[in-house]
């Protein structure tokens, strides 16, 4: 079993930055595990940001976060983040982390593990 625990999300103006947290715990090869992050806004379908190979060699994004976003993570730490830079409105909802053992992928479906999100919110 495997525990995801976010933070870092807050309120904070269009163009602003925030960095998001998600610890894993619970396995001893969490660090083995590749991690995602996705974002549900209110009424709609949760959907994929940002992944990440468990080494960290591979990672990925959703078109509208790229140059952006970047996803990166302390294995030594068994933590993933998410820097989000000239953020906009539309990036509000609340961000959930997610980890799998296998490789780093954007199918929500695949994810094993799921933290309890933290939302963001960009005011205009």
């Amino acid at each position: 079993q495997v525990q995801l625990v976010e933070s870092g999300g807050g309120l904070v103006q269009a163009g602003g930055s925030l960095r998001l947290s998600c610890a894993a715990s619970g396995r001893t090869f969490v660090s083995t595990y590749a991690m995602g992050w996705f974002r549900q806004a209110p009424g709609k379908e949760r959907k994929f940001v940002a992944a990440i190979h468990w080494s960290g060699g591979s990672t990925y994004y959703e078109d509208s976060v790229k140059g952006r976003f970047t996803i990166s993570r302390d294995n030594a730490k068994n933590t993933v983040y998410l820097q989000m830079n000239s953020l906009k409105p539309e990036d509000t909802a609340v961000y959930y982390c997610a980890a799998r053992s296998g490789r780093a992928t954007g199918w929500i479906v695949e994810y094993d593990y799921w933290g309890q999100g933290t939302q963001v919110t960009v005011s205009s």
